[in-house]
């Protein structure tokens, strides 16, 4: 255990990507203990990524990034203005609408922030609200990404902890809509403080026209997760079927989807995919040898020892959760930390597509945080404020995501409810 944690900590203190850290330390485990040899480590890294559920990551990565390219986002925000512009604070509602429609598409929530971000917050500097504002709900609303259905962080969880990605999929719908809704009320009483404008005319027409032209992207989500529900594909291959549809409607109907544009689509695909994949390979090797070695049940004895209470079990989960996603991006902590607390988890009976929602949630607050915050990062240089800024203007917003992972980790009859209906 000595071997394994401390030549992780030192690869990643000396600035070693992610993926080698986690690869380079099972490397430097495996030669210390000398009772395997040295080729298993590649043959597990190979083995962890020969999965298929894995296949709905560049394909989900490839429809929110054909959205954005062909110009679906900027129909869908029209959509969201004309259906809640005319309240006070009016462009801070059709961000938090926005996020919810768009969430359907994208499954991560720095594809959110950079493709909706720049509409949404040019948007509301030119009609006046303070960029600090801008900033803080555009970050929060982002967050709807990864929790509503389909996310790829719960794709990544579902497949280290082994559960069912369909499942997991309905478990984000409620609390997802609920955090769409807290923010809402957060933002109505902001625009009643300071007495924020309605940004738009009330008006059945124009809301009618939104929908005509907003139609065909507001059936992706509808396919996506119909399909699902009917049985007619699995979580994959809807990722393949999202991609096709946004690839069409590119192509065919809008035609504003260029050669050039979809190369570049598809090399952005390419990369992004890679590095996940290749974390994954990494996390494989080093997950498979702290369940071998048993370092796992020996960190559920001693959170065990401390409290049998699980409440207090999920509320220092919790805690510990916050403060590592403050360091770590969300993708590594999950391929980490998920065969590390399975066992607790299994043994304090809390339902493995439960935690991932916890965990899920708690790991994407981190995305909004300094010293990393990388989705604060990006909108704070789409506002032209800086970092420091940014960060204080996201503050305010946690009020609404620490309530929804309170509701989320105390109230699990809520967060199993679509699984249980749809899928038991």
């Amino acid at each position: 255990m000595a071997v394994l944690t401390l030549s992780f900590v030192v690869l990643m203190a000396i600035g070693l990507p992610i993926a080698l850290t986690l690869a380079g330390s099972s490397f430097l485990f495996v030669l210390d203990q000398g009772t395997m040899p040295w080729v298993a480590v590649m043959h597990r890294m190979v083995s962890g990524i020969d999965s298929f559920p894995l296949l709905a990551i560049p394909f989900f990565v490839m429809a929110g990034s054909l959205m954005n390219s062909a110009g679906i986002t900027e129909r869908l925000y029209t959509f969201a203005v004309a259906i809640v512009g005319w309240m006070r604070g009016g462009l801070g509602q059709v961000n938090i609408v926005g996020s919810v429609i768009f969430a359907g598409m994208s499954g991560t929530a720095v594809a959110d922030a950079a493709g909706l971000g720049m509409i949404e917050i040019k948007a509301m500097k030119e009609h006046g609200y303070s960029p600090e504002f801008a900033v803080g709900v555009s970050a929060a609303s982002s967050l709807l990404g990864p929790i509503l259905p389909p996310s790829l962080p719960l794709v990544i969880y579902g497949v280290t902890a082994n559960a069912s990605i369909g499942q997991l999929f309905a478990a984000g719908i409620i609390p997802g809509l609920i955090l769409a809704a807290s923010l809402m009320v957060m933002v109505s009483a902001y625009a009643r403080i300071y007495n924020l404008p309605r940004d738009a005319a009330f008006s059945p027409l124009n809301m009618l026209r939104a929908f005509r032209r907003a139609f065909l992207p507001l059936m992706l989500p509808v396919l996506l997760i119909g399909g699902m529900r009917v049985g007619a594909f699995t979580p994959t291959e809807g990722a393949v079927a999202a991609c096709a549809y946004a690839l069409f409607l590119g192509v065919v109907v809008y035609r504003s989807l260029s050669l050039k544009a979809f190369v570049k689509v598809s090399i952005e695909t390419v990369e992004v995919s890679a590095v996940i994949l290749l974390i994954l390979a990494g996390s494989e090797i080093f997950g498979w040898l702290i369940t071998t070695t048993r370092i796992s049940d020996q960190i559920a004895d001693m959170v065990y020892a401390v409290s049998q209470q699980r409440w207090v079990i999920l509320l220092l989960l919790n805690v510990v959760l916050l403060l590592l996603g403050l360091a770590l991006e969300p993708v590594p902590l999950i391929l980490i930390l998920t065969p590390v607390l399975m066992p607790l988890i299994e043994r304090i009976g809390v339902d493995p597509v439960h935690f991932g929602m916890i965990m899920v949630i708690n790991l994407m607050i981190g995305l909004l945080t300094p010293p990393v915050g990388i989705v604060t990062m990006i909108l704070g240089r789409i506002a032209g404020i800086s970092f420091q800024q940014a960060s204080k203007a996201v503050l305010p917003f946690m009020v609404p995501l620490l309530v929804t992972l309170g509701l989320v980790t105390y109230w699990p009859e809520m967060v199993l409810y679509l699984p249980k209906l749809w899928y038991r």
